[in-house]
C-alpha cells in the first residue's frame, strides 16, 4: 500500500480495512490479523497497529477478546451502512473537485457518461 503524505497513516490503514469489510474480504465475526501481523502487512510499527485497532474498536468496526484476538464486528447491517457512507464520501469529494474545475451538474454527468462509454469500448 502506498501512503498519502497528507493523511495520517493509521487513518489510511483504517480506511483500507473498512474497504476490505465492505467487499467481504473481512467478514462479520472473522478474526483479524494480530497486531504484529497487521504491522508487518502494512509496514507500520506495532504502536500504530495497536492504535488502528483501538480506533476501529471505538468506532464499532471490531472488538477484542482478551488473549484471543481482534474480530470484525458481528453486526451485519453495519457493513451496508459503511458501504453507503464510504460511497457518499467519494461522491462528495468528486463533486467538490469537479465543481472546483468549473463543472456544473449536467457537465459532470456528461463527463461520467463519456468516461463510461470509453471504458465500455475498451472492454
Amino acid at each position: 500500500m502506498e501512503y498519502n503524505t497528507g493523511v495520517p497513516i493509521y487513518l489510511q490503514v483504517i480506511n483500507e480495512l473498512k474497504k476490505k469489510m465492505v467487499k467481504g474480504e473481512l467478514r462479520a465475526g472473522e478474526k483479524m490479523p494480530s497486531g504484529r501481523d497487521l504491522a508487518v502487512e502494512y509496514k507500520v510499527n506495532q504502536n500504530t497497529a495497536a492504535r488502528i485497532y483501538r480506533e476501529m474498536e471505538m468506532q464499532g468496526y471490531c472488538f477484542t477478546k482478551r488473549g484471543i484476538g481482534t474480530f470484525v464486528s458481528e453486526e451485519e447491517n453495519m457493513f451496508q451502512d459503511l458501504k453507503k457512507e464510504m460511497a457518499q464520501e467519494l461522491v462528495r469529494s468528486f463533486m467538490h473537485e469537479m465543481s472546483g474545475l468549473g463543472y456544473g451538474k449536467d457537465d459532470i454527468i456528461g463527463q461520467i457518461a463519456d468516461y463510461k462509454e470509453e471504458e465500455d469500448d475498451d472492454a
